[in-house]
This record gives C-alpha cells, structure tokens and sequence, in this order.
C-alpha cells in the first residue's frame, strides 16, 4: 500500500472520528434540533430554578412536550420567571402543575408537567401558577445538619 493511500484512509479515519465527537457533544449539550412545528407559549414562576437552563426539555409522562425557551429574573417578585415553547399538539389545564426535576447521570434538568383536571385549557402566554422549584443539595444537608444539631442529647 503507498504512503498516500495510508495517509488518505488515516484522514477519513480523523474525519469520522471528530463527526463522531461532534454528533455526542451535541446529544449531550442537549442542542437536538426540536422537531415542533408550531408552539405555544407558558410561563412559571419558581424561587430556585437550580441548573435549569434554556433549550432544556419540558416533560409530562417521560414525553417530551416543549423545551424552555428564556429564563429571567423578575424583579417585581424576586423569582425566577421560565418561558417555555409548548408543542401546539399538546393541551395542558389551567392547573397544571410544574416542577423542576433532576435526571441521568450527568445530572440534566428538566422541567415536569403534572396535570390537572380544570377544564379550561392553558393558552400562548398564559401563566402556570402551581409550581415546585427545583432541590438544592446543600440546603438539604444544611437543613439536615441544623435539625441533628438542635435535637437534645440522650
């Protein structure tokens, strides 16, 4: 085999090597194309939204419905307000329930929809108004530490 054919199967080898590479950080950046034709738009409001972060999946039953579309600081209510686009082919109620969930390994968070039974059905730019913010690790040890520390010594 010459030096150049070597050298050109080595390339080809390179270049499928770093698409490869590329294709994984991109599943695990969490930067999959969504695949909505049309949304809808629905905030929420929570006071720690943890490491949430946009483009991450909305899910209700393991499905995913939506992706979060901004997040900001609203300074009127010192909370984290969470906009999300919403699959058009998806209606949720008026009493859904929202909650910033943790899973996998790498820790990934996502925003959960429990829903409700209202009939009325949430609508572009309506706002979810029962929400559960995510769980911080140190404030659950922190909480641990204070309650062990103030219960009294048998």
């Amino acid at each position: 085999m010459s030096r150049t054919t070597l050298d050109l199967w080595v390339g080809v080898f390179v270049v499928i090597g770093f698409g490869a590479l590329l294709f994984l950080a991109l599943r695990v950046g969490n930067f999959a194309a969504a695949n909505f034709s049309e949304t809808y738009s629905v905030r929420a409001q929570f006071d720690n939204i943890g490491g949430l972060k946009v483009r991450a999946p909305v899910k209700s039953a393991g499905v995913v419905v939506g992706r979060v579309a901004d997040i900001r600081f609203d300074t009127q209510s010192y909370r984290a307000e969470v906009t999300f686009a919403m699959d058009a082919r998806y209606e949720f109620p008026r009493d859904t329930i929202a909650s910033i969930l943790t899973s996998g390994l790498l820790g990934e968070q996502y925003i959960g929809l429990d829903p409700g039974a209202d009939l009325d059905m949430l609508g572009n730019g309506d706002a979810i108004q029962i929400t559960q913010s995510a769980v911080v690790l140190e404030k659950l040890i922190g909480q641990f530490m204070f309650d062990r520390a103030a219960e009294p010594a048998n």
